[in-house]
Protein backbone atom coordinates (compact mmCIF):
# COMPACT_ATOMS: atom_id res chain seq x y z
CA UNK A 1 0.00 0.00 0.00
CA UNK A 2 0.95 3.38 -0.87
CA UNK A 3 1.85 5.69 2.30
CA UNK A 4 1.22 9.48 1.91
CA UNK A 5 3.56 11.71 0.90
CA UNK A 6 5.14 14.02 3.50
CA UNK A 7 5.33 16.73 1.22
CA UNK A 8 1.58 17.42 0.80
CA UNK A 9 -0.98 18.57 3.25
CA UNK A 10 -2.06 15.74 5.38
CA UNK A 11 -5.84 13.90 3.55
CA UNK A 12 -8.43 14.64 6.24
CA UNK A 13 -12.32 14.49 6.66
CA UNK A 14 -12.26 11.03 4.99
CA UNK A 15 -13.72 7.73 5.56
CA UNK A 16 -11.75 5.41 4.24
CA UNK A 17 -12.50 1.68 3.67
CA UNK A 18 -9.86 -1.29 4.03
CA UNK A 19 -9.54 -4.85 3.89
CA UNK A 20 -6.74 -7.24 5.46
CA UNK A 21 -5.78 -9.41 2.33
CA UNK A 22 -4.51 -12.11 4.52
CA UNK A 23 -7.50 -12.62 6.80
CA UNK A 24 -9.98 -10.83 4.74
CA UNK A 25 -11.06 -8.60 7.46
CA UNK A 26 -12.75 -5.36 6.60
CA UNK A 27 -12.75 -2.11 8.44
CA UNK A 28 -12.70 1.07 8.42
CA UNK A 29 -10.50 4.54 9.51
CA UNK A 30 -12.17 7.84 9.99
CA UNK A 31 -9.98 10.94 10.05
CA UNK A 32 -11.32 14.21 11.28
CA UNK A 33 -10.24 17.83 11.05
CA UNK A 34 -12.08 20.91 9.69
CA UNK A 35 -14.99 18.72 10.05
CA UNK A 36 -14.80 18.47 14.14
CA UNK A 37 -13.89 21.88 14.77
CA UNK A 38 -16.38 23.29 12.00
CA UNK A 39 -18.97 21.27 14.88
CA UNK A 40 -17.52 21.88 18.08
CA UNK A 41 -16.29 25.93 17.44
CA UNK A 42 -19.87 27.26 17.40
CA UNK A 43 -20.84 26.43 20.51
CA UNK A 44 -18.47 27.23 23.25
CA UNK A 45 -18.85 24.14 25.14
CA UNK A 46 -16.49 23.29 27.90
CA UNK A 47 -13.11 20.80 27.02
CA UNK A 48 -14.65 17.76 28.38
CA UNK A 49 -18.08 18.36 26.63
CA UNK A 50 -15.74 18.94 23.18
CA UNK A 51 -13.84 15.79 23.72
CA UNK A 52 -16.70 13.47 24.44
CA UNK A 53 -18.92 15.44 21.36
CA UNK A 54 -15.68 14.96 19.44
CA UNK A 55 -15.65 11.22 20.45
CA UNK A 56 -19.62 10.80 19.62
CA UNK A 57 -18.99 12.61 16.16
CA UNK A 58 -16.64 10.29 15.10
CA UNK A 59 -18.05 6.90 16.63
CA UNK A 60 -21.32 8.03 14.88
CA UNK A 61 -19.02 8.29 11.27
CA UNK A 62 -17.45 5.02 11.73
CA UNK A 63 -20.36 3.36 12.59
CA UNK A 64 -22.58 4.51 9.50
CA UNK A 65 -19.87 4.07 7.24
CA UNK A 66 -20.42 0.14 8.14
CA UNK A 67 -24.04 -0.61 7.11
CA UNK A 68 -25.69 -0.31 4.03
CA UNK A 69 -28.41 2.60 4.08
CA UNK A 70 -30.24 5.53 2.26
CA UNK A 71 -30.95 7.71 5.15
CA UNK A 72 -29.90 9.16 8.49
CA UNK A 73 -27.66 7.33 11.19
CA UNK A 74 -28.34 8.44 14.95
CA UNK A 75 -25.80 7.99 17.80
CA UNK A 76 -27.43 9.35 21.09
CA UNK A 77 -26.30 9.45 24.56
CA UNK A 78 -28.89 9.88 27.23
CA UNK A 79 -28.28 10.28 31.05
CA UNK A 80 -28.71 11.70 34.12
CA UNK A 81 -25.10 13.11 34.49
CA UNK A 82 -24.25 16.68 34.17
CA UNK A 83 -23.99 15.88 30.25
CA UNK A 84 -27.61 14.37 29.70
CA UNK A 85 -27.00 14.34 26.17
CA UNK A 86 -24.92 13.62 22.85
CA UNK A 87 -26.05 13.43 19.63
CA UNK A 88 -24.73 12.77 15.75
CA UNK A 89 -26.26 12.09 12.92
CA UNK A 90 -24.87 11.61 9.49
CA UNK A 91 -26.54 10.94 6.19
CA UNK A 92 -25.52 8.23 3.84
CA UNK A 93 -24.22 10.46 1.60
CA UNK A 94 -21.58 11.94 4.79
CA UNK A 95 -23.14 15.41 5.64
CA UNK A 96 -22.16 15.22 9.58
CA UNK A 97 -23.24 17.38 12.59
CA UNK A 98 -23.50 17.12 16.61
CA UNK A 99 -24.45 18.72 19.46
CA UNK A 100 -24.42 17.94 23.05
CA UNK A 101 -26.53 19.37 26.22
CA UNK A 102 -25.23 19.83 29.82
CA UNK A 103 -26.08 21.22 33.19
CA UNK A 104 -23.28 24.29 33.78
CA UNK A 105 -23.19 24.30 37.35
CA UNK A 106 -22.82 20.45 37.86
CA UNK A 107 -20.24 20.27 35.15
CA UNK A 108 -18.04 22.69 36.84
CA UNK A 109 -18.54 21.45 40.32
CA UNK A 110 -17.74 17.81 39.00
CA UNK A 111 -14.72 19.15 36.49
CA UNK A 112 -13.13 20.52 39.68
CA UNK A 113 -13.61 17.83 42.05
CA UNK A 114 -11.96 15.14 39.62
CA UNK A 115 -9.59 17.88 38.91
CA UNK A 116 -7.95 17.61 42.39
CA UNK A 117 -8.34 13.79 42.26
CA UNK A 118 -5.42 11.84 41.92
CA UNK A 119 -6.20 10.46 38.61
CA UNK A 120 -7.20 14.21 37.83
CA UNK A 121 -9.67 14.01 34.24
CA UNK A 122 -8.19 11.58 32.30
CA UNK A 123 -8.81 8.92 34.79
CA UNK A 124 -13.02 9.84 35.09
CA UNK A 125 -15.04 7.22 34.00
CA UNK A 126 -17.76 7.58 31.38
CA UNK A 127 -20.71 7.46 34.17
CA UNK A 128 -18.60 10.34 35.93
CA UNK A 129 -19.80 12.89 33.05
CA UNK A 130 -23.07 11.24 31.51
CA UNK A 131 -24.69 9.22 34.64
CA UNK A 132 -26.97 6.51 34.05
CA UNK A 133 -28.80 5.99 30.93
CA UNK A 134 -28.28 4.67 27.18
CA UNK A 135 -26.85 4.89 24.48
CA UNK A 136 -28.72 4.38 21.39
CA UNK A 137 -28.21 3.54 17.43
CA UNK A 138 -31.00 4.66 15.29
CA UNK A 139 -31.51 3.90 11.81
CA UNK A 140 -34.21 6.38 9.52
CA UNK A 141 -34.77 5.47 5.58
CA UNK A 142 -38.00 7.93 5.67
CA UNK A 143 -41.22 6.82 5.66
CA UNK A 144 -40.84 3.72 2.77
CA UNK A 145 -38.96 1.62 5.09
CA UNK A 146 -38.94 0.54 8.53
CA UNK A 147 -37.39 2.27 11.53
CA UNK A 148 -34.23 0.38 13.13
CA UNK A 149 -32.79 0.88 16.45
CA UNK A 150 -30.62 -0.61 19.09
CA UNK A 151 -30.46 0.51 22.91
CA UNK A 152 -27.31 -0.45 25.22
CA UNK A 153 -27.04 0.70 28.92
CA UNK A 154 -23.87 3.05 29.25
CA UNK A 155 -21.78 1.40 31.21
CA UNK A 156 -17.75 0.85 30.91
CA UNK A 157 -15.18 3.45 31.02
CA UNK A 158 -15.77 4.81 27.15
CA UNK A 159 -18.01 5.26 24.43
CA UNK A 160 -15.94 3.05 22.71
CA UNK A 161 -16.65 0.09 25.07
CA UNK A 162 -20.19 0.49 25.07
CA UNK A 163 -20.16 0.38 21.59
CA UNK A 164 -17.95 -2.54 21.27
CA UNK A 165 -20.73 -4.02 24.26
CA UNK A 166 -23.26 -3.40 22.67
CA UNK A 167 -22.02 -5.72 18.86
CA UNK A 168 -20.87 -8.28 21.20
CA UNK A 169 -24.15 -8.71 23.04
CA UNK A 170 -26.86 -8.04 20.54
CA UNK A 171 -25.83 -8.36 17.20
CA UNK A 172 -22.85 -10.84 18.09
CA UNK A 173 -20.26 -9.34 15.91
CA UNK A 174 -17.07 -9.27 17.13
CA UNK A 175 -16.10 -5.54 16.71
CA UNK A 176 -12.60 -4.17 17.71
CA UNK A 177 -12.48 0.12 17.79
CA UNK A 178 -9.46 2.26 18.78
CA UNK A 179 -10.03 6.19 18.89
CA UNK A 180 -8.87 9.31 19.95
CA UNK A 181 -9.85 13.51 20.06
CA UNK A 182 -7.76 15.57 21.23
CA UNK A 183 -6.76 19.18 20.87
CA UNK A 184 -3.06 20.48 19.34
CA UNK A 185 -1.14 23.29 20.82
CA UNK A 186 -2.16 25.24 17.96
CA UNK A 187 -5.66 25.28 19.44
CA UNK A 188 -7.53 22.88 16.79
CA UNK A 189 -9.03 19.90 17.35
CA UNK A 190 -8.02 16.41 15.77
CA UNK A 191 -10.17 13.19 15.72
CA UNK A 192 -9.24 9.66 14.34
CA UNK A 193 -10.65 5.91 14.95
CA UNK A 194 -10.17 2.06 13.17
CA UNK A 195 -12.74 -0.18 13.35
CA UNK A 196 -12.57 -3.77 12.31
CA UNK A 197 -15.53 -6.08 12.69
CA UNK A 198 -16.04 -9.83 11.75
CA UNK A 199 -18.08 -10.16 8.73
CA UNK A 200 -22.07 -10.56 9.01
CA UNK A 201 -21.78 -14.50 7.83
CA UNK A 202 -19.40 -15.49 10.42
CA UNK A 203 -22.13 -14.58 13.10
CA UNK A 204 -24.11 -17.39 11.77
CA UNK A 205 -21.27 -19.90 12.02
CA UNK A 206 -21.73 -21.96 15.75
CA UNK A 207 -17.59 -21.50 15.69
CA UNK A 208 -15.12 -20.20 13.95
CA UNK A 209 -12.30 -22.16 12.62
CA UNK A 210 -9.25 -21.91 14.26
CA UNK A 211 -7.59 -20.09 11.58
CA UNK A 212 -10.15 -17.81 11.70
CA UNK A 213 -9.87 -17.17 15.13
CA UNK A 214 -6.13 -16.81 15.35
CA UNK A 215 -6.78 -14.00 12.39
CA UNK A 216 -9.03 -12.68 15.06
CA UNK A 217 -6.84 -12.38 17.76
CA UNK A 218 -4.12 -10.96 15.78
CA UNK A 219 -5.87 -8.34 13.79
CA UNK A 220 -6.62 -7.46 17.57
CA UNK A 221 -3.24 -7.08 18.92
CA UNK A 222 -2.14 -5.55 16.30
CA UNK A 223 -5.01 -2.51 16.47
CA UNK A 224 -4.37 -2.07 19.97
CA UNK A 225 -0.94 -1.43 19.71
CA UNK A 226 -2.02 2.06 17.84
CA UNK A 227 -1.01 4.89 20.04
CA UNK A 228 -3.24 7.66 21.08
CA UNK A 229 -0.37 9.86 19.88
CA UNK A 230 -0.07 8.44 16.20
CA UNK A 231 -4.15 8.97 15.79
CA UNK A 232 -3.23 12.68 16.34
CA UNK A 233 -0.44 12.95 14.99
CA UNK A 234 -1.31 15.44 12.18
CA UNK A 235 1.60 14.68 10.23
CA UNK A 236 0.50 11.07 9.57
CA UNK A 237 -2.34 10.38 6.84
CA UNK A 238 -4.55 7.39 7.86
CA UNK A 239 -2.95 5.89 4.70
CA UNK A 240 0.15 6.22 6.99
CA UNK A 241 -1.29 4.72 10.70
CA UNK A 242 -2.99 1.82 8.35
CA UNK A 243 0.64 0.61 7.01
CA UNK A 244 2.30 1.41 10.40
CA UNK A 245 -0.54 -1.14 12.05
CA UNK A 246 -0.90 -3.34 8.95
CA UNK A 247 1.62 -3.55 6.46
CA UNK A 248 2.23 -7.03 7.16
CA UNK A 249 -1.34 -8.42 7.00
CA UNK A 250 -1.26 -6.79 3.29
CA UNK A 251 -3.63 -3.73 3.91
CA UNK A 252 -5.76 -2.47 0.97
CA UNK A 253 -7.71 0.49 0.65
CA UNK A 254 -11.12 1.31 -1.36
CA UNK A 255 -12.05 4.78 -2.59
CA UNK A 256 -12.43 7.32 0.34
CA UNK A 257 -16.01 8.93 0.93
CA UNK A 258 -15.47 12.63 2.14
CA UNK A 259 -16.88 14.06 5.02
CA UNK A 260 -18.40 17.40 5.28
CA UNK A 261 -20.36 19.45 8.25
CA UNK A 262 -24.08 19.48 6.89
CA UNK A 263 -26.88 20.59 8.95
CA UNK A 264 -30.64 19.92 8.11
CA UNK A 265 -31.87 23.39 9.50
CA UNK A 266 -33.77 25.71 7.33
CA UNK A 267 -35.75 29.01 7.91
CA UNK A 268 -38.71 27.03 6.17
CA UNK A 269 -38.64 23.98 8.65
CA UNK A 270 -38.34 26.86 11.14
CA UNK A 271 -41.21 29.01 9.51
CA UNK A 272 -43.19 25.55 10.06
CA UNK A 273 -42.55 24.46 13.90
CA UNK A 274 -43.89 28.51 14.47
CA UNK A 275 -46.98 28.18 12.34
CA UNK A 276 -48.40 25.13 14.52
CA UNK A 277 -47.27 27.13 18.01
CA UNK A 278 -50.47 28.90 19.57
CA UNK A 279 -50.31 32.11 19.57
CA UNK A 280 -49.76 32.73 22.97
CA UNK A 281 -46.89 30.67 22.80
CA UNK A 282 -45.71 32.65 20.49
CA UNK A 283 -46.38 36.05 22.22
CA UNK A 284 -44.20 34.66 25.07
CA UNK A 285 -41.19 34.07 22.60
CA UNK A 286 -41.56 37.54 21.53
CA UNK A 287 -38.56 39.80 22.37
CA UNK A 288 -38.93 43.29 21.44
CA UNK A 289 -41.48 42.48 18.65
CA UNK A 290 -39.05 39.70 17.44
CA UNK A 291 -39.09 35.32 17.54
CA UNK A 292 -36.20 33.90 17.89
CA UNK A 293 -35.38 30.61 17.34
CA UNK A 294 -31.68 28.89 17.59
CA UNK A 295 -30.93 25.44 15.61
CA UNK A 296 -28.91 23.16 18.05
CA UNK A 297 -27.09 21.52 16.10
CA UNK A 298 -25.45 24.65 13.96
CA UNK A 299 -26.06 27.39 16.71
CA UNK A 300 -27.66 29.21 13.71
CA UNK A 301 -30.95 31.97 14.83
CA UNK A 302 -33.62 32.28 12.89
CA UNK A 303 -35.58 36.02 13.38
CA UNK A 304 -38.97 36.24 12.79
Amino acid sequence: MDTHDPDQPPLTDLIIPFQLESSGLRGRIVSLSSVINQILAPHGYPAVVNQLLGETVTLCALLSSMLKYEGIFTLQTSGDGPIPMLISDMTYEGHVRGCASFHEDRLQALTAEISSSPGGLSGASLSSWLGKGYIAFTVDQGQHAERYQGIVELQGQSLVSCVQHYFTQSEQIGSGIVLAVGQGQDGIWYAQGIMLQQMPEDRNKNHLSHTEEDDWRRAMMLLQTCTESELLDPSLSPYDVLHRLFHEEGVRVYTPMPITKGCRCNRAKVEGILAMMSEDDKQEMRVNGEIRMTCEFCNQDFVF
